[in-house]
């Protein structure tokens, strides 16, 4: 008798020690696969209409480990871009980013819509807000087929909104910009310095 009920207890401290060993490690790792900025995302104060089916995409390490961490969401809103865009600029206002005005916001020229760059303590944001891409890409190499007119145009109303949000310490515009458009030299140079001591050697009279 006192044999079973020490495997009993046996057993049961067994089955309590792994208990209490799992739950912390399901939260632990929860919290390590779970990205905090979306929470962030998630906060913003704007209209419901302005924030439908939310995809979000996230590549590189939250460590910085060979690749630092590039959140991304896209979502669709279903009024015209500029309401969409004036709804998540006072938002993020409300929500601590400050307007971030710098070369390469955007990147590439000729954006339409509203593009627009913010910062946050160590965390940069692109938001792009636009029309929908109401024509569907071509498929097998064959010419994406006219779009119908009305009513189906009206499945293609409202506007797309991407928002892009980058670690500062990875975002390369926070850092030297080139003085020269890149495209045209095939490079990216930097500001040379001016008024440099050692810039140039004097040579002694001979």
């Amino acid at each position: 008798m006192r044999e079973r009920q020490r495997l009993r207890l046996g057993i049961l401290a067994l089955v309590s020690l792994v208990l209490l060993g799992a739950v912390p490690l399901f939260f632990g790792l929860r919290t390590l696969s779970h990205d905090p900025v979306f929470d962030t995302l998630d906060a913003l104060e704007v209209p419901a209409w302005a924030s439908t089916s939310a995809v979000d995409n996230v590549s590189g390490s939250r460590w910085c480990l060979q690749d630092c961490r590039l959140r991304e969401r896209t979502v669709k809103s279903e009024k015209p871009w500029k309401e969409t865009a004036q709804a998540y600029e006072q938002a993020l206002g409300r929500d601590g980013w400050r307007r971030w005005k710098v070369d390469r916001c955007p990147e590439q020229k000729d954006v339409k819509g509203s593009y627009t760059c913010w910062r946050r303590d160590e965390l940069t944001l692109d938001l792009w807000v636009r029309d929908p891409t109401c024509v569907p890409p071509p498929v097998d190499g064959e010419p994406a087929p006219t779009p119908a007119p009305t009513p189906a145009a009206e499945k293609c109303a409202g506007s797309l909104v991407s928002v892009k949000v980058r670690n500062a310490i990875d975002d390369e515009r926070t850092g030297p910009q080139p003085t020269t458009d890149p495209s045209l030299t095939g490079e990216d140079p930097y500001p040379t310095l001016t008024d440099d001591p050692l810039g140039e050697l004097t040579r002694s009279p001979s």
